[in-house]
């Protein structure tokens, strides 16, 4: 009877411990074209332009369930871009707006 307690302790403390860690780190992506990067990017992001998102990311990324964060000008191209990863079973895709939001929503200063 106390082996199975302390078992069931041992899988609760572990539940709670793990379950709010994730295997997958949350990935920004810059789907503005190669000349706007070249003028203005985040550094440790990478770009992939909006009509080769799908090809790239399903070789990148197979978890479909991995944070996805998209930025562009406007946000306009990240919702091309996210329509068309939900078409192939992703979830977690986030539209940032602009590369000035993505910045203001991580913290980071230019």
């Amino acid at each position: 009877m106390k082996v199975k307690a302390i078992y069931t302790t041992l899988l609760l403390t572990l539940s709670v411990a793990f379950s709010s860690f994730s295997l997958a780190d949350d990935i920004w992506i810059d789907v503005r074209t190669l000349s706007e990067s070249l003028r203005d990017s985040i550094p440790g992001d990478i770009r992939i332009s909006h009509s080769n998102i799908v090809r790239e990311v399903l070789e990148r990324y197979p978890d479909k369930n991995t944070p996805l964060h998209f930025y562009d000008k406007t946000g306009g191209r990240s919702d091309i871009a996210i329509s068309a990863l939900e078409r192939e079973g992703y979830q977690n895709l986030y539209n940032a707006g602009s590369i000035e939001e993505a910045r203001e929503e991580r913290g980071l200063i230019k």
